[in-house]
């Protein structure tokens, strides 16, 4: 059952801030297209909270039922997406790096990770709820 103050909701909640600010600087990214001197930005989150994932090789966490319990094994850092501008690639003679191709593809993908995870809270909200209301 989905836990609307859980660390699971939280995490899908995070991911689809990160999804959410990765579009927007992809729209920014291509409006920009033509600006000279312009250098593209990204967003990095996936690879954060992977490393972040992986760097408790079989220790003990606890578990937090309230946001204000202390963390036990995990030190209490979460993940935020962070913006890095490519300031060493050179695409165009205005020394412009927009590929407006590989931003149109990226804007695609983040649509449908996006897409996905708002289908998988809407399920387990659904999910909640029937629970909820079977009782």
């Amino acid at each position: 059952m989905l836990n609307v103050n859980g660390s699971h909701f939280r995490l899908l909640e995070r991911t689809l801030d990160a999804s959410s600010l990765r579009q927007a600087v992809i729209a920014n990214n291509i409006a920009n297209v033509d600006t000279p001197r312009f250098k593209r930005s990204e967003v990095q989150f996936e690879t954060l909270l992977q490393q972040s994932m992986n760097g408790m090789p079989g220790g003990i966490v606890g578990r937090r039922t309230d946001p204000r319990h202390i963390y036990i094994g995990r030190g209490g850092k979460e993940v935020e997406p962070i913006i890095t501008i490519d300031e060493n690639s050179v695409m165009n003679n205005n020394l412009n790096n927009v590929d407006i191709d590989s931003e149109m593809s990226a804007m695609a993908k983040n649509q449908l990770r996006y897409n996905t995870l708002v289908q998988q809270v809407s399920h387990e909200i659904k999910l909640t709820k029937t629970a909820l209301e079977a009782r």
